[in-house]
């Protein structure tokens, strides 16, 4: 499915995000994320002053080292463009989510570790997507497996992570009923 033809319209700003997931030699396991920000058009800046087009406005990435468990192990953030000097101050604090689990109530956890003043809101907003991307690396389908089966993971993290969080992981839908039928609410009819 594609989108309809836009109205006409000029090009301003790109946001590319990109994450990706790693199995180490180590057993462990490296996810990273980068944002990079960019204006069409010259522009300038409080501190950097004037600004070319495609250069970046904010270039930042971060790398969590966890285990299978998603326990974070390991952090490290790179700020290597940022619109103000002090913008990179904040990345030590991101240290305080090693030893967190990246499950049920992460928005939470993020939030109540670097979030407002504590944290970079764009570094920040890469950790919601790196926790996707860290579940389809980690607990997603196995490689290389000989049969699929309906059950991908168990049942408490069904219930904890997925049931109820988007329309095709409804308790009372098909989905739910079909793989997980100890945790369907899903009604018979008769």
């Amino acid at each position: 499915m594609t989108l309809t033809t836009p109205a006409p319209r000029k090009h301003r700003h790109t946001r590319t995000v990109h994450a990706e997931g790693f199995l180490r030699e180590d057993g462990l396991w490296d996810i990273e994320a980068r944002m990079i920000d960019s204006k069409t058009y010259v522009y300038t800046e409080p501190y950097r002053g004037d600004r070319e087009p495609g250069s970046a406005v904010h270039d930042m990435a971060i790398r969590l080292t966890m285990d299978s468990q998603l326990t974070i192990t390991a952090i490290e953030v790179s700020m290597a463009a940022t619109p103000y000097p002090t913008c990179t101050q904040v990345a030590p604090n991101f240290q305080g989510l090693v030893g967190t689990t990246i499950g049920g109530g992460w928005r939470r956890v993020v939030n109540e570790c670097v979030g407002a003043t504590r944290g970079c809101t764009h570094v920040r907003e890469l950790l919601f997507p790196i926790a996707t991307v860290a579940f389809q690396t980690i607990k997603g389908w196995p490689e290389g497996a000989a049969t699929v089966t309906k059950v991908a993971m168990p049942v408490e993290m069904a219930q904890s992570t997925f049931v109820n969080g988007c329309y095709a992981w409804a308790a009372d839908g098909e989905v739910v009923a079909e793989m997980y039928p100890t945790l369907s609410t899903r009604t018979v009819a008769s």
